[in-house]
């Protein structure tokens, strides 16, 4: 995958991008635009449960591509095991909401300067 490597210019907490994972199994790039936020100068994506294409390539291969604003950032994911992390990344995901509650599997990209 290619992308410029620029230094992080997403000044949203909560937003949309566009993620580009490889495939595990193909090894083709595959985009889909999810909700993301960005904590302590990290982006995180998280889902119910670890049965997501995204997820399952993000974790096989860690080297993704975060899109927004017409921007392409290369970062680093990696599962976060830290399950108070992931409890806080779902109540900024899903504010005031009941679902930021649930239990969810989550991914931390760090971006390449």
């Amino acid at each position: 995958m290619t992308a410029t490597r620029l230094s992080m210019t997403i000044d949203e907490d909560l937003f949309r991008p566009i993620l580009t994972t490889k495939g595990r199994k193909t090894g083709n790039p595959h985009s889909v635009m999810l909700r993301a936020v960005k904590y302590n100068e990290k982006i995180y994506f998280s889902r119910h449960r670890p049965d997501g294409d995204w997820f399952k390539n993000a974790v096989a291969n860690p080297e993704v591509i975060i899109e927004y604003k017409g921007t392409k950032h290369i970062g680093n994911a990696k599962e976060v095991k830290d399950e108070e992390l992931s409890k806080k990344i779902s109540e900024l995901k899903y504010p005031g909401e009941q679902r930021a509650k649930e239990k969810r599997v989550t991914i931390e990209v760090t971006l390449d300067e």
